[in-house]
């Protein structure tokens, strides 16, 4: 495999470490890589966003925490504090080092055309490691003949 384009969709900080992981690895096979960051996804590389993302606590059966425990006050930062402490155990960096990290690897970086004219972004709101603000048409060319994860 030479490419691989990964789709990042979720803005908690679980929905964004596999995509950001994948790319990591892929790019350490040495495979060229395309992040495309969609609907919420975008927190990922929002200045405003991106030092603060959560573990979405709230309907997430994978925490086994009931969805009313999840709701209770402070309990998203909790868990995001204990899931940060594992990541950090496991030598993961944070969402902002991490994303610069793999950006300085040679990896592309775009934001959603669609997605920041519905959230009404400009590329101002964007982290300056990204390359651009593309369509879906702009992704599937740029990711042909290459393999599609969506995260």
């Amino acid at each position: 495999m030479d490419k691989v384009s990964i789709i990042v969709s979720k803005g908690s900080l679980e929905g964004v470490y596999p995509g950001l992981i994948l790319a990591n690895g892929a790019r350490m096979e040495g495979i060229e890589v395309n992040l495309f960051f969609t609907f919420f996804g975008m927190d990922a590389i929002n200045k405003a966003k991106y030092e603060h993302l959560k573990v979405a606590t709230v309907g997430n059966p994978g925490l086994g925490i009931p969805t009313m425990v999840g709701g209770l006050p402070g309990m998203s930062a909790l868990v995001t504090h204990q899931m940060e402490k594992k990541m950090e155990a496991l030598d993961i960096p944070p969402i902002p080092e991490f994303v610069t990290m793999i950006a300085d690897s040679g990896a592309k970086l775009y934001a959603c055309k669609a997605s920041v004219d519905m959230f009404d972004l400009s590329r101002s709101d964007f982290i300056d490691e990204i390359e651009g603000i593309i369509t879906v048409g702009d992704f599937y060319r740029m990711a042909d003949g290459g393999q599609i994860i969506f995260t």
